[in-house]
């Protein structure tokens, strides 16, 4: 629909229309729940990553001659 690029232009329009409906200080709020919110998911991920250890898999039995 908008063949794959979204541009400067089309970013800076996106801003401003939010910052109208939204306002300079609920747009703020929104922003730093969104940081807090990926920092969490980041710092879980490497918890679950350093929790979760993998085993190698047995040695083979099959020995060739």
């Amino acid at each position: 629909m908008f063949g794959g690029k979204l541009g400067l232009p089309e970013l800076l329009v996106i801003v401003a229309i939010a910052l109208l409906i939204f306002g300079p200080k609920k747009l703020g709020e929104l922003g730093k729940g969104l940081g807090d919110g990926i920092r969490n998911f980041k710092s879980s991920m490497n918890e679950h990553n350093s929790t979760t250890t993998t085993t190698p898999p047995p040695p083979s039995e099959d020995k060739k001659l």
